[in-house]
């Protein structure tokens, strides 16, 4: 089974490694004790990079997963719409 993920994949772990680079340099820094609001600034900025992570991967899920089980029908598809609303939740929550 091929993910819809599989032609972005080189992208999704670049950004998966840079936003790895983001907490590791987020950890340093509270080792050596840096301000609070200059942490909370990279905090933000490593949350938004694993949006972006989950925001690509659930625009490859509803263009492939999705769109192929809608192709299908019945309740294979109806159960693909229900993972992707439920992720979709999750995502809006977080």
């Amino acid at each position: 089974m091929t993910h819809g993920y599989v032609n972005d994949k080189a992208a999704l772990l670049s950004r998966l490694k840079r936003a790895e680079g983001q907490v590791r340099g987020i950890a340093r820094m509270v080792e050596d004790d840096v301000y609070c609001i200059d942490i909370l600034t990279q905090v933000s900025a490593a949350t938004k990079a694993l949006e972006s992570v989950a925001l690509l991967m659930l625009d490859d899920h509803l263009m492939h997963c999705v769109a192929e089980a809608t192709a299908q029908g019945g309740e294979i598809a109806e159960e693909k719409l229900r993972e992707a609303s439920a992720a979709i939740a999750r995502l809006v929550r977080a």
